[in-house]
């Protein structure tokens, strides 16, 4: 993170093969537990992979962003990935579109983007800039056609900085249970 993020205090608490369902089980402790003053929330191909189904991993993204917002956190989502099978000539495990449908990642992007403008998030739109005219991640962003590569993360970052800074300088969201909340607190 702080290769692509240097001059931002971040908190980096993506693990790695989570699904959203194991995201919003530790949602309170990791993110509502420090109060950051923002969030941007990625999840939804390891869900994908698990055969989830939609409603599913969109219900946790939208409680997600539900507990953020009530929470004077501010929020932003990220699209899902696209991915490829550019690679599995190297390795038969990189076949990455059987288990994480095109489709269903571009359905599932144009839910959290409507999402996004439903509730006055920001949407991080990594997708845009990694799929090929295919359909698929462009074959040099990524090793594995799954995970971005050091190119891939320099395409990415400057994405996530324009969220960031759309992030911090938005105005506070609404919501009565954060203004008691702080209230409360003695402000």
């Amino acid at each position: 993170m702080n290769e692509y993020f240097p001059a931002r205090e971040l908190v980096n608490r993506g693990i790695w093969g989570q699904d959203t369902t194991q995201m919003l089980a530790r949602f309170r402790q990791d993110v509502l537990g420090i109060a950051p003053r923002a969030v941007v929330i990625l999840g939804g191909t390891n869900d994908l992979s698990e055969g989830a189904g939609l409603n599913q991993i969109e219900d946790n993204l939208a409680t997600m962003g539900d507990l953020a917002k009530a929470y004077g956190i501010r929020v932003a989502m990220a699209s899902v990935l696209p991915v490829s099978d550019y690679h599995k000539d190297v390795d038969p495990r990189y076949e990455n579109t059987v288990a994480r449908s095109p489709v269903s990642i571009q359905n599932l992007n144009r839910w959290i983007e409507g999402r996004c403008k439903s509730e006055g998030f920001v949407y991080v739109n990594y997708y845009a800039a990694l799929v090929d005219p295919a359909g698929q991640m462009q074959a040099d962003v990524s090793d594995d056609g799954l995970h971005p590569n050091a190119k891939g993360f320099r395409v990415m970052s400057p994405i996530a900085e324009d969220a960031v800074k759309k992030l911090l300088v938005a105005p506070q969201p609404e919501d009565t249970q954060s203004k008691r909340r702080f209230h409360l607190l003695g402000k």
